[in-house]
């Protein structure tokens, strides 16, 4: 009962016929914020696009300038030496085959897998696990590479990938409801700035047409397009 009222009073609170500028929109959803827990702020952004064509496919990655405020754990498929660097960068998962049985028996405990271009033939075939969830490897993304250290390391400090859904739209988490206004206004300029340096050859039109940002338990707020600074 106690929720649906306040739910009930943060969907009062948000006028759905206005486009709130981005500040006014963060401003609004960390007002109406009133869980006992540090929700999440989200963005999503309607894109122009359809992803079912591969020229008009957007993902990638970017780091925000304030992290995420949230722990990442991350899995690195390694051997040797590069298997104790990523131990020594933070890893929380590192192995070869002995991980690939384990992810293939279901045990996934990780939010991010790296792997070393050598350990590809083992990760491969892990595609039909690994791929449903958003983790497989790719080195257009930087998660196939030699450079393990800094792969771990953007990971653990706030890096966020993006991938546009079926019906082209990207969510994004873009901090917490306890971060200050100008981190999670850094944080989402930072995220639209590269959603909008993705942009898809074949993306005809407006490519961002819709923008909206809430809180995990809170309503969306429409933002205006134009606040984003892209």
């Amino acid at each position: 009962m106690a929720k649906n009222k306040r739910l009930n009073a943060a969907r009062a609170a948000v006028d759905k016929s206005k486009s709130y500028t981005l500040a006014d929109a963060i401003k609004l959803i960390k007002s109406v914020s009133k869980t006992k827990f540090d929700e999440t702020v989200e963005m999503s952004m309607n894109l122009g696009i359809d992803p079912r064509h591969a020229d008009q496919m957007v993902r990638g990655l970017t780091s925000l300038p304030n992290g995420t405020g949230k722990t990442v754990r991350v899995a690195v498929f390694a051997r040797a030496a590069k298997a104790d660097e990523a131990q020594a960068a933070g890893a929380d998962v590192v192995g070869a085959e002995d991980l690939a049985e384990k992810v293939q028996a279901g045990e996934i405990n990780f939010d991010r897998c790296i792997a070393t271009p050598d350990m590809m033939g083992v990760v491969g075939r892990l595609g039909k696990v690994l791929g449903p969830r958003g983790l497989m490897p790719n080195p257009r993304l930087g998660t196939v590479t030699m450079d393990v250290k800094g792969a771990v390391s953007a990971a653990k400090a706030g890096q966020v990938e993006f991938r546009a859904e079926k019906a082209g739209i990207i969510h994004a988490g873009i901090g917490k409801v306890s971060f200050e206004e100008d981190k999670l206004l850094e944080n989402a300029r930072a995220l639209a700035d590269a959603v909008q340096k993705a942009k898809p050859t074949g993306a005809k039109g407006t490519y961002v047409q819709k923008v909206s940002i809430s809180s995990t338990m809170g309503p969306g707020v429409r933002v205006d397009v134009s606040s984003l600074g892209v």
